[in-house]
């Protein structure tokens, strides 16, 4: 089977692609049954949405009919694979028959969405929230993106306001007059009840101010939200108040309290965020909507509090953490942590973007992009290539429909037929709590439930969901041809307006669990993926060492059952080509910043996790084995092994770890650069060398969100360490000295190499104590 052909097709990878009959079996194969399925991936362009509401099966199943189901042309009879029940074909399909079916029943469409009836009842929101406590550079580098954004934000998108420094200003985009803007205290810590009132916004306040003429379809028409009406003041359509938000962020100055010697800025981040999130959730409850968060540094004021203002108090570390040493870590965590629940509630997404050296407080404000399905952008200032870009890219329109490439407001439900249940899923979203009939005794992160809430959703977002074999009996016959069938139902408000539903419908055989078929099925790099998501979500609840010895014993285990061997003989350990390189990923993901925290900060480690969750299966792998190029004179541009004999003084490397794109020059062409031989009309073909990483590294980026660090270096140079951290490390500062000279460069390191780990691994399976 082509695995990568069907992601194409459904946006959809299996760990193993043929099932065991029981749960035991399926406990012999160590990797669980799993999916990575990413919604609203894009598909090739003949497939395009039908214009009409689906068929679904009676409740409580409510399957959408599919190329999976049974059907009668005669009695005008479908029968639903999930649960068997005989459905009659609504009258519109009268005219059905084997040669005259309609496009969800056609066996190439086992992906399809519709374009529902019902359109979204507002506009799309974004409210930006914006922190002033930075330098004149950074602030004004801010101010000219943001006004950037809303020359590509549809006209007809409602936008709002805040700023905060000391103080929480919530700017009144309906008046015309003057700048209007009503002020929070930043040291005091609000209830949601008392920001509704003092803005005005409460069930119990007075009359509103007259916004003019209003877009169909926004609060205040009839059936709009109860607060819309009275928030039209603060979050109006990007076409009425263009003028006047321009006004307000080409104004903005920089907080006007002082900063005395050796303090940080006073910064409420806290407050700004539940006023943004008390706003919302008042005018627009369950309305797709966006918190775009700017911050410019750690809160160090009022609720949220991460750090003192004093700069001798450092902000905290892992080890703080670990040891309990972290003074403000506890409370801002529980905050933020409620905050975001509240949002998600309301299928509010908080966006976080962060422009400075230092850390900011992401680690305790994880869960507000967690989620709530936000992005995370770390970038050094917000004068910085990376920042820009990243944020530029948000409003990225789709080129078919030259719509804004983001949904908002999903829901994903997954139906399996009677042989599975869904035991969970893992990725940036909330579960809906719903306790069907298919839901598992097994949890798998969010578990106990079978739909989850997305507030955002993007071409990228991609869910891992796993599932466990309903029969708990080994050995019960099967039958031959019998197979599972399961289908991810995502209902998602469509940057156009429209409301819209995406069905995809799998099936694959089941066997017993014994036979050779079931090996055949496995597909190492979505296994790999779906066991790094578990190991990732378990390194937020569990110390890093057990997380590794987990992997280790699963990785143990999934060899004794697979690989061929004699028992007590390593030398004749071999695995088939579709688990071979399987240990290689494990190997690299044991060594990654995902799991190992050493030389990352709180802030970078929650920032790598958060994207780790979000991404698709190929930039899944390649963060955890980054891809590495070599760009020699005698050779074509070619992939090579991530490892230190790669390394060479006349070769030009290309590392893609996803976060950072990286071109490492060789000792000897480094030195030919520095004496400027490519500027030299003869020496045309070094420039060409030269230049074809870079043409590489250009492509790369472009396609990237969030944009990479881009790192230029030399071999030895300090940046070549982003590198050498990466490379398996098979030559280091303990080898080679007996025979002369090494090859590639050495690494300083007391990390084993992949040959050690294999050579540990393939004794460890042929002991029989797997």
């Amino acid at each position: 089977m082509q695995f990568e052909a069907v992601e194409d097709n459904e946006g959809l990878r299996l760990s193993w692609n043929v099932w065991p009959s029981s749960r035991i079996d399926a406990a012999r194969m160590v990797v669980p049954v799993g999916a990575l399925y990413t919604p609203l991936k894009q598909r090739p362009a003949h497939y395009q949405p039908v214009p009409y509401e689906p068929v679904v099966c009676r409740p409580p199943c409510k399957g959408v009919l599919n190329p999976y189901c049974q059907i009668d042309p005669r009695a005008k009879l479908w029968v639903c694979p999930f649960c068997l029940t005989r459905n009659s074909f609504p009258p519109h399909y009268a005219d059905i028959s084997p040669q005259n079916l309609p496009p969800e029943l056609v066996g190439t469409n086992t992906t399809i969405e519709y374009i529902l009836s019902r359109p979204a009842a507002t506009p799309p929101i974004f409210l930006f929230v914006v922190d002033t406590c930075l330098d004149d550079a950074d602030l004004q580098a801010l101010k000219n993106t943001l006004l950037g954004a809303l020359a590509v934000i549809p006209p007809h998108a409602l936008v709002g306001l805040v700023t905060f420094g000391t103080m929480v200003q919530v700017h009144e985009l309906a008046s015309t007059e003057c700048n209007k803007a009503y002020v929070f205290r930043g040291a005091k810590e609000y209830a949601a009840k008392q920001i509704q009132d003092m803005l005005g916004i409460g069930s119990s306040t007075g009359p509103t101010s007259p916004v003019g003429q209003r877009a169909p379809g926004l609060p205040g028409t009839p059936g709009g939200p109860a607060g819309g009406n009275r928030a039209m003041r603060f979050l109006l359509p990007l076409a009425q108040c263009d003028l006047t938000l321009t006004s307000i962020i080409e104004n903005l100055q920089r907080d006007p309290w002082a900063v005395g010697a050796g303090k940080r800025p006073t910064r409420c981040t806290g407050v700004a965020t539940a006023v943004a999130v008390s706003l919302l959730e008042t005018a627009f409850p369950n309305t797709g909507a966006r918190i775009m968060l700017f911050l410019g540094g750690p809160c160090t004021e009022g609720p949220g509090l991460v750090v003192s203002t004093e700069l001798k108090d450092p902000i905290r570390s892992h080890h703080d953490i670990e040891k309990d040493h972290a003074k403000y870590h506890k409370r801002a965590f529980k905050f933020y942590e409620a905050l975001a629940q509240r949002a998600a509630a309301n299928t509010h997404t908080v966006d976080i973007f962060a422009g400075c050296y230092d850390q900011v407080g992401l680690h305790e404000m994880r869960h507000l992009p967690g989620l709530t399905s936000g992005v995370i952008v770390l970038s050094d200032s917000f004068n910085t290539h990376i920042f820009k870009q990243s944020f530029l890219k948000m409003f990225a329109r789709d080129p078919a429909t030259n719509e804004l490439g983001m949904g908002f407001n999903a829901t994903l439900e997954v139906v399996t037929s009677k042989e599975l249940k869904v035991a969970g899923l893992i990725g940036d979203a909330v579960s809906l709590n719903k306790k069907t009939a298919n839901v598992g005794d097994t949890e798998i992160g969010m578990g106990g439930t079978s739909a989850w809430k997305f507030a955002a959703i993007t071409p990228r977002t991609t869910a891992a969901v796993y599932f466990e074999m309903a029969n708990q009996q080994a050995g019960t016959p099967v039958t031959p041809g019998s197979r599972g069938v399961v289908q991810f139902v995502t209902h998602y408000q469509h940057a156009s307006g429209q409301m819209r539903l995406r069905v995809t419908t799998v099936a694959r055989h089941i066997v017993d669990g014994s036979a050779p078929d079931i090996a055949g099925g496995f597909d190492q790099e979505a296994a790999a993926v779906l066991m790094a998501r578990i190991a990732v979500y378990k390194a937020e609840l569990d110390d890093a060492p057990d997380v590794l010895r987990w992997l280790d014993r699963m990785l143990i285990r999934l060899c004794a059952r697979f690989a061929q061997y004699r028992k007590d003989d390593p030398a004749s350990f071999a695995l088939a080509d579709n688990f071979s390189i399987y240990p290689q990923f494990m190997f690299h993901l044991r060594r990654s910043q995902f799991l190992t925290v050493f030389n990352n900060s709180p802030d970078e480690t929650a920032f790598y996790r958060h994207v780790f969750n979000l991404e698709d299966c190929n930039n899944t792998l390649i963060m955890i084995q980054p891809p590495l190029m070599s760009y020699a004179f005698d050779a074509e541009p070619a992939p090579v092994l991530l490892d230190s004999v790669s390394v060479k003084p006349d070769v030009i490397l290309l590392l893609d770890t996803f976060f950072h794109i990286l071109i490492h020059h060789g000792s000897t062409i480094a030195e030919w650069r520095a004496a400027k031989y490519h500027e030299q009309e003869s020496y045309a073909n070094f420039r060409a060398l030269l230049e074809a990483p870079v043409a590489d590294a250009r492509a790369l980026l472009a396609d990237r969100f969030p944009v990479p660090r881009y790192v230029d270096c030399n071999q030895n140079s300090s940046q070549a360490r982003f590198l050498l951290a990466k490379l398996n490390p098979s030559t280091t500062y303990m080898s080679g000295m007996q025979y002369g000279a090494q090859q590639g460069q050495a690494i300083f390191t007391d990390d084993v190499s992949l040959q050690v780990f294999m050579d540990h691994l393939k004794r460890l399976a042929v002991s029989g104590n797997a």
